[in-house]
């Protein structure tokens, strides 16, 4: 019979070093605490100076550890730094959380133009091609590790005005499957998640409008939206020990949305 206090001991993050990018707000700043909370080291990857800094002062403040590193995402200098970073402050990698994302604005393919396109394609697609590549490439060298990706329901299913968005979330979704399948007999677990409609500060803008938040509200079964801490857990769970037989995963936390899309 398992022991409760081993079964349990195995959700907690104790001394895992691990990288969250777009940790500066949103659900990467939800999970930057939830981890710390839960015993990881935490490198804070955003552009965003003030809302990093201000998430690892919150986790010092509460006695964890955490490091900032501001980071252009679709820069391979900038992500090979933030690797090496985080593993030089730390002394290691154990797992990282690549979640930074952007939705573009709306409209349909005849109206986008190619800059929007190239700009969301770059942040939502090239940025976990470079994440993964480097964070790959550090576990092979250092005995394995744990990846998980902010996705969106949009990897799988079509929204209306969002092309780049979508193409972008499918890519994502293909690539973390693809590496997910190549690197799980060497040591790395790689998995997705995929988000319904959150209140984050990304998704304000569409919901100021109150009619078109009561539409989104509407069409999530749970009749309501996402909270960021939601997301957060069950990343937190992925990157935990608990979830050591799980790869290649396609976690929907959606309030019901993929049920019958």
């Amino acid at each position: 019979m398992t022991d409760p206090s081993s079964a349990y001991s195995r959700l907690n993050l104790t001394g895992k070093r691990i990288i969250v990018t777009g940790g500066g707000s949103g659900m990467g700043r939800e999970a930057a605490l939830l981890f710390a909370a839960r015993g990881a080291k935490v490198t804070i990857a955003d552009v965003n100076e003030t809302g990093g800094n201000d998430v690892a002062d919150l986790i010092a403040d509460a006695g964890g550890e955490a490091v900032f590193v501001k980071t252009d995402l679709t820069n391979e200098a900038d992500v090979k730094n933030l690797v090496a970073t985080a593993a030089e402050r730390f002394g290691g990698l154990d797992g990282a959380f690549n979640n930074a994302g952007i939705i573009g604005p709306h409209g349909s393919i005849a109206e986008t133009s190619f800059e929007t396109w190239q700009k969301v394609i770059a942040v939502n697609l090239n940025a976990v091609f470079l994440s993964l590549k480097h964070e790959i490439q550090y576990f092979l060298a250092h005995g394995g590790g744990s990846i998980v990706n902010t996705i969106s329901t949009a990897g799988r299913f079509a929204y209306p005005g969002l092309p780049a968005y979508v193409a972008s979330k499918h890519g994502a979704l293909g690539l973390t499957r693809q590496t997910a399948w190549d690197y799980a007999a060497k040591g790395i677990r790689i998995n997705a998640i995929l988000p319904g409609s959150t209140e984050t500060p990304l998704a304000a803008g569409g919901l100021k409008n109150p009619a078109a938040a009561e539409v989104v509200k509407k069409a999530q079964p749970i009749g309501r939206l996402g909270q960021p801490g939601e997301i957060a857990e069950a990343a937190a769970f992925l990157l935990s020990d608990a979830a050591s037989f799980i790869v290649g995963a396609d976690l929907y936390v959606d309030g019901g949305v993929s049920v019958n899309p």
